[in-house]
């Protein structure tokens, strides 16, 4: 069981409240991903959920039980820390074990989790390996399996990825989602790459100064954003927003167009001069200045197309595709 409930949290840091009341319920066995920028409170939920950090107010349940109170070691969850946090003397085998002898687990079954761990993880060949003989991924892995040998009913992720390089995070990301796949396990992800939060997660938690600005699917969130600020963060390269007299002919107070829903068409309503043109081969990336909608207006084609720093160009939106936002800042 996984099922995590949250009730009118809050949490202040003296006169500073960072988490106003928020609610929030995640399902058993969901892979639920925190994601907003820094600052805006996703690390320090999840630290109130592992017990980490008290609660000002509120009420946490796990699996029907009311956490609020319990310590960290009593909640049955198991937190991976974007520091490896491994110990440089000790093996693989005896890192990966160390919560369990910590309990006095029976040794047999001690041998059972982790070489379970091991083999999932693929890192039954570096088991009796030290840390300083691994590579960053395979670091990350040992501390995953760490917790994966407590069994716990919910796996805490804070931003493990981060001290990768770029390829090894895609790697890892590739792997954590398939280990949930495997698992079937409840996991909580933070993050501040939505790149991340939109290809592993089954439900996105949009936070922005403690308040949750949207829950959902990644491509409920990418297809319907609630608000300006959920449609300018999900999604890479960023919603093109657009405010003024061409947002009122849509009856709207801003307008918001995706960069692969915008045609160079030498037809086209909009004209701008095109500043750097990022040529990457599947697609080409268009930074377009000038057009007297926004200063930066980014278009997103498919394949290499004959266009330069410089050049003046045409464009066309999609019309069926344009998302439409009220003073408020909502969707309409």
């Amino acid at each position: 069981m996984g099922q995590i409930n949250l009730t009118q949290v809050t949490k202040s840091f003296g006169d500073v409240n960072v988490i106003p009341p928020l609610d929030l319920q995640i399902n058993d066995g969901e892979f639920v991903v925190f994601v907003g920028p820094s600052g805006c409170g996703k690390s320090t939920l999840l630290r109130l959920i592992a017990g980490l950090e008290d609660m000002t107010s509120g009420t946490i349940e796990i699996d029907g039980t009311n956490a609020t109170s319990l310590p960290p070691s009593k909640r049955g969850l198991a937190m991976v820390f974007q520091s490896y946090a491994l110990y440089p003397h000790m093996s693989v085998r005896k890192n990966i074990s160390f919560p369990l002898k910590m309990a006095k687990m029976d040794q047999a079954e001690q041998d059972r989790r982790v070489n379970h761990a091991a083999k999932i993880l693929n890192l039954a060949d570096y088991i009796d390996r030290r840390p300083g003989q691994l590579s960053g991924g395979q670091r990350q892995r040992v501390a995953i399996g760490r917790a994966i040998v407590r069994e716990p009913s919910a796996f805490l992720f804070d931003e493990p990825l981060s001290n990768l390089d770029a390829a090894l995070r895609v790697g890892m990301r590739m792997e954590i989602s398939e280990l949930h796949k495997e698992l079937k396990t409840t996991m909580i992800y933070v993050t501040h790459d939505q790149v991340e939060a939109m290809t592993m997660a089954d439900k996105i938690v949009v936070l922005q100064k403690g308040n949750i600005e949207q829950v959902g699917s990644p491509l409920e969130l990418y297809h319907k954003p609630r608000n300006t600020f959920v449609a300018g963060f999900i999604g890479s390269p960023k919603m093109n927003l657009i405010e003024g007299p061409e947002a009122a002919k849509h009856n709207a107070t801003t307008i918001g167009v995706r960069p692969e829903h915008l045609a160079v068409d030498p037809n086209g309503i909009w004209e701008g001069r095109v500043g750097v043109a990022e040529h990457l081969g599947s697609d080409t990336f268009l930074h377009v200045h000038d057009t007297g909608l926004m200063e930066t207006m980014t278009v997103r084609q498919t394949g290499d197309i004959a266009v330069n720093h410089g050049d003046t160009i045409r464009l066309s939106p999609n019309m069926e595709m344009i998302h439409r936002f009220g003073p408020d800042g909502l969707r309409l």
